[in-house]
C-alpha cells in the first residue's frame, strides 16, 4: 500500500472518533433539565438554628455542602415518609457524593416532636438525616421565611391529630442560596439527578 492510500485510511478511521468526541462533549455541555423549579434569588437562604438532639443545629454551618430542606413531622402517615425514603434513596444512588448533600428535616409538629423523637425518625430513612425542632413560635418564624404553610388538622387519628403541611422538598446549594423546590412526588432517581449536576458546578 502507498504513503498516501495509508494516510488516507488513517484519515478515514480518525473521522468516527472525532465525531464521538465531539457528540461526549456536547452531551457534556448540553443544557441540564431540572426536575424542581428553579429558584433564581441570589440571596442566601434564610438562616436558621433550631435544636435536634445532639444539640443546637444552624443551617448556615453547612455552607459548602448541599443541603435538602424539609419541614414535615413524625406523625405523617404517608407523605412525609414517602419523601424521606425518595431523597434517602438518592443518596445512595450519588454513592461517594452523598457525603456532600445533609438532609435536616424542620418539625412542623413542636407540641410532639421532641428531639429525641425526630432523631430516631429520620435515621430511619438514612443515617446521616439530622431532625430539628423548636418552640412553636420559632417554628413559625422558620416556616414563614421559606413560604411553608401547616396547621393542626380537625381530622382525628389515633395518634391525636394529623397536621396539613406545604410538602415540598428545597435545595440549598453549597454557597448558601436556595437552588431548587421539588414538588411532592419527585422521585429517587430525579432527586439524584438534579444532585449529581449542582454538586458537580
Amino acid at each position: 500500500m502507498s504513503v498516501s492510500k495509508r494516510k488516507f485510511s488513517s484519515w478515514i478511521l480518525l473521522v468516527p472518533l472525532a465525531l464521538l468526541g465531539l457528540f461526549g462533549i456536547a452531551w457534556w455541555l448540553r443544557p441540564h433539565t431540572f426536575h424542581g423549579t428553579v429558584i433564581q434569588s441570589p440571596e442566601p437562604a434564610p438562616d436558621f438554628t433550631l435544636t435536634a438532639a445532639s444539640g443546637p443545629v444552624t443551617l448556615s454551618n453547612f455552607r459548602g455542602k448541599v443541603v435538602l430542606l424539609y419541614f414535615g413531622y413524625t406523625f405523617c402517615p404517608d407523605v412525609c415518609p414517602t419523601t424521606l425514603a425518595n431523597a434517602g434513596r438518592a443518596l445512595r444512588l450519588l454513592g461517594d457524593q452523598a457525603d456532600e448533600v445533609q438532609l435536616i428535616m424542620v418539625s412542623v409538629d413542636p407540641e410532639r416532636d421532641t428531639p429525641e423523637k425526630l432523631e430516631e425518625y429520620v435515621k430511619h430513612f438514612d443515617p446521616s438525616f439530622i431532625g430539628v425542632t423548636g418552640t412553636p413560635e420559632e417554628i413559625a418564624r422558620v416556616a414563614a421565611l421559606y413560604g411553608i404553610y401547616y396547621e393542626k388538622s380537625e381530622e382525628s387519628v389515633a395518634t391525636g391529630y394529623l397536621v396539613n403541611h406545604t410538602a415540598t422538598l428545597m435545595v440549598v446549594d453549597r454557597e448558601g442560596r436556595l437552588k431548587l423546590v421539588f414538588p411532592f412526588g419527585v422521585t429517587a432517581e430525579e432527586i439524584a439527578d438534579d444532585l449529581h449536576y449542582i454538586l458537580r458546578r
